[in-house]
């Protein structure tokens, strides 16, 4: 299943409450570094969470969660590689 960055960036914004734009949101922005959109460990299980009602695939644990959210072109290339 491929997933659209715009979608995910609109999954990011409503489900963590973040006050910026999707135009502010790049593909490599790290979601959980200070430097980046600075997400804490709530953050993190509201969107496998979403990620999980939208695309039906699980992040099951903490070894997949920080692979896949790096950034949201990591998200997205996850999603893309699950059966």
């Amino acid at each position: 299943m491929d997933a659209n960055l715009n979608d995910l960036k609109q999954l990011l914004i409503e489900n963590c409450s973040l006050r910026l734009a999707p135009e502010q949101i790049s593909e490599t922005m790290p979601l959980f570094e200070p430097a980046g959109l600075g997400l804490d460990s709530i953050d993190a299980l509201q969107l496998a969470v979403a990620v999980e009602k939208k695309y039906g695939f699980s992040i099951k644990n903490a070894e997949v969660a920080r692979e896949a959210l790096q950034s949201l072109g990591a998200l997205r290339d996850w999603i893309g590689r699950q059966p």
